[in-house]
């Protein structure tokens, strides 16, 4: 059996466009130094010279058809694929020699446990009563209480330094008070408050000299209102876990990602906050950078079938290892988790994956869409202001909304109205996920009539108004991405 390859799916399973470059300089210095395949054309393996001694010995698999191949190589790059695997395959797709061999002992090894498990979770699936009961998570109680105790400290060292802020005035910060706001976002972590070293980080920027501060005290002063809500419920939160002999953790609302703690999946199953047989059609994807966390953001916008749930995916990479991590990508199949993890949250809670199965997108789907749409803009903007009340929910809610039709008002504006006539104006958003809103005018007219529209949702501080971004267009056709 031949792998099917080409440029461009090789391109796809690069983690950065720097990976690509060195693979394919591997290639002009003649690096390769053994190309093999086995016989039934599952494995590509061989050897490539680095800058020691010994060769890099490196393989691609693709036993599994249905998932992405498996590279592994003895480099110490923490990129995967690396640059060798990349070039192993580049070398595949420019037709050069791969020789036949037999499979390298310790592939086969590594094969055999993928198996293994593999026929575990088909046996599982078959009699879910062979599912071990999972382990529950063992606590060390004295430390997190200690741990507790600290973010308690922390809280208390955060608000005199927010009461200081105001009690001195917006128009006083300088130069010497930014110093202090980011001295105070390092002690944070000290106090295991990674929640609360992201707001002080997004305080300096709206306060810093270069970024305009008199243009941004509107939004200072709400970053001030957010950090003061942190700190009241995360204390009453932390004041109550202190109480509690289990110490519990709160796997309802998101105050616990607030205060720093990360999820792990077994948690989310502990607290039977996963869904068996869901399936998932991606409605909208984009990147970007958020200076507050230092990290990038992968971020995908999904519907669950047969349900209103929009759900998002979140990878974050770090500033520091996001060359070592790959961007993830538009999604235009239907996802088949098994199963799926949900985060705690509001209208747009996180969801995750260990497995996933697909199928391809039918014209049914696509009608379900609409089918889950909200037909009245009133009972979805209900939805929405409910969540902005809480300086604590996201900022920025995600709905499906039947549209009647697209219009331009007499100042300009792009406006949207429902078949009840009630009208929301659109305008892109302050999180920089791209623009969007500004394409709608160079649409056919008649693929913005009678449609669903995903949107997203935020309350503008200096105007006072509820705006919304359309981030795609669902009609008879299917789905329009305005961002992808």
């Amino acid at each position: 059996m031949a792998i099917q390859l080409t440029e461009g799916y090789v391109d796809g399973l690069a983690p950065n466009a720097a990976a690509i470059k060195n693979a394919k300089g591997l290639i002009q210095k003649n690096k390769l130094v053994q190309l093999h395949q086995t016989e039934d054309g599952t494995l590509l393996f061989g050897e490539c010279a680095g800058s020691g001694k010994s060769n890099y010995a490196c393989s691609v698999d693709f036993i599994q058809p249905d998932k992405e191949p498996t590279s592994r190589c003895s480099c110490p790059s923490r990129q995967f694929p690396c640059k060798h695997a990349l070039a192993l395959m580049y070398a595949y797709v420019a037709g050069q020699t791969f020789t036949t061999a037999t499979i390298p002992e310790d592939i086969a090894d590594k094969r055999n446990k993928i198996e293994k498990r593999e026929e575990k979770a088909a046996a599982i699936e078959a009699d879910p009563t062979l599912k071990a009961v999972p382990k529950k998570k063992t606590v060390n109680k004295n430390a997190l209480k200690k741990k507790v105790q600290a973010q308690l400290e922390g809280l208390d060292i955060l608000e005199k330094l927010t009461l200081s802020l105001i009690r001195n005035g917006l128009s006083t910060v300088d130069a010497t008070v930014i110093k202090r706001i980011q001295e105070h976002v390092k002690q944070m972590g000290n106090y295991y408050l990674t929640g609360a070293q992201v707001e002080l980080r997004r305080l300096a920027g709206l306060l810093s000299p270069k970024n305009n501060p008199e243009a941004n005290y509107t939004y200072a002063v709400e970053q001030l209102t957010l950090i003061h809500a942190l700190i009241r419920k995360g204390r009453a939160h932390l004041q109550a876990k202190l109480e509690d002999p289990e110490l519990a953790l709160d796997a309802e609302s998101t105050i616990e990602e607030w205060l720093g703690y990360a999820w792990q999946l077994s948690e989310l199953e502990q607290h039977q906050r996963m869904t068996e047989g869901a399936e998932l059609i991606q409605l909208a994807f984009t990147s970007y950078d958020d200076p507050g966390r230092m990290e990038f953001i992968d971020l995908g916008y999904w519907l669950e079938l047969g349900t209103h749930h929009i759900r998002r995916t979140l990878q974050y990479r770090p500033y520091k290892a996001a060359k070592h991590i790959r961007e993830e990508d538009t999604f235009t199949e239907i996802a088949c988790p098994k199963p799926l993890y949900v985060y705690p949250g509001d209208l747009n809670p996180r969801v995750r994956w260990e497995s996933l199965a697909t199928r391809a997108v039918t014209e049914q789907d696509v009608q379900s869409i609409h089918a889950q749409a909200y037909t009245s803009f009133a009972e979805g903007l209900k939805l929405i202001k409910n969540q902005l009340k809480n300086p604590l929910a996201d900022p920025y809610p995600a709905l499906l909304l039947q549209v009647s039709q697209f219009y331009q008002s007499e100042e300009g504006q792009l406006v949207m109205k429902d078949s009840e006539g009630q009208s929301i104006g659109l305008t892109d958003i302050s999180l920089p996920i791209g623009t969007s809103t500004g394409l709608l005018p160079y649409l056919p007219q008649e693929t913005l009539q009678d449609v669903t529209v995903l949107l997203v949702f935020e309350h503008q501080m200096d105007t006072g108004q509820l705006i919304a971004q359309p981030l795609s267009i669902i009609n008879g056709n299917g789905i329009m991405r305005l961002l992808y």
